[in-house]
């Protein structure tokens, strides 16, 4: 079953008066969503008591969570002080998703600067041979890495350039960003095939498994000749993507992602109206 929720907390969840992540499992369980993304894009802040009843109310509620690891990791920089940084925010993030009962880790990889996009992956591997490694040493395996599509060109983070990432562990899940895709390929997504051609690229790379179950975000992105400008909302209908094509193959795949939607302010509201497309998809 595909599980939707919002990244971090919206206008709608703030309307209503609350104040901090831990009373979110309790807004979405009433609104009918079943997923929750922690952003830590900016580090990792939330304090031990606001954790701890976060992961209480989760579990009250069936909440499933994931964290977003801090946006500055540089997995390809040159300076190896800064690949080393990397691995740092990695373990500070593994440190939250434990103590709030979180399973996936979601990272950007970086930037591509004036390195050939060949020699970005091979260092970023080389990087995230090391958090594996650290992970492995303070007894954080169980949990997921999951590197990030993204929606610059000059960003390291293309589907294949995520694709050769998660080539490096079985454990290791793509995070597909719909709306970041669109934006660095300058609107790519407009029928079911579309979105086929993605979901193939994993299965022919990844196997059956992990081309069902992969974390996604989805938003709709406004972007220039450069790739990403802005997140949008889905009352946007200029630049998409669209998400009634991606509904209908992943119920034609019987995919179970956890969809976490990153619109402008509308997160929970447009996550709620994928999850009715979604459901109408089945009948």
């Amino acid at each position: 079953m595909i599980k939707f929720g919002p990244g971090g907390n919206c206008e709608w969840f703030k309307a209503e008066g609350n104040k901090s992540s831990d009373q979110m499992p309790a807004f979405l369980d009433k609104i009918g969503l079943d997923a929750y993304e922690v952003e830590c894009g900016r580090g990792v802040r939330m304090n031990p008591q606001s954790a701890d009843r976060l992961r209480a109310e989760a579990e009250k509620y069936g909440t499933l969570l994931s964290v977003h690891a801090p946006y500055y990791i540089s997995m390809s920089s040159l300076e190896e002080e800064k690949r080393k940084g990397s691995v740092r925010y990695l373990l500070e993030t593994a440190a939250l998703a434990k103590r709030i009962g979180a399973t996936r880790i979601i990272f950007h990889s970086g930037s591509c600067a004036k390195l050939s996009r060949e020699e970005a992956v091979r260092l970023a591997l080389d990087t995230l041979r090391m958090a594996i490694d650290a992970y492995k040493a303070e007894g954080y395996e169980d949990l997921i890495l999951c590197p990030e599509t993204m929606g610059k060109i000059n960003q390291l983070g293309s589907l294949e350039e995520v694709m050769a990432l998660c080539s490096l562990d079985d454990r290791l899940l793509p995070t597909i960003d719909f709306g970041h895709l669109n934006a660095r390929e300058q609107g790519r997504f407009f029928s079911a095939a579309d979105y086929e051609q993605v979901l193939d690229v994993m299965q022919d790379g990844l196997g059956e498994w992990r081309s069902k179950n992969f974390h996604a975000h989805f938003s709709k992105i406004e972007y220039t000749q450069g790739g990403e400008k802005r997140h949008l909302t889905f009352e946007d209908q200029i630049y998409g993507p669209e998400f009634s094509p991606l509904a209908e193959v992943l119920v034609k795949r019987e995919a179970s992602p956890i969809i976490i939607c990153e619109s402008a302010g509308s997160q929970s509201k447009d996550a709620l109206e994928m999850k009715k497309i979604a459901l109408s998809m089945k009948k």
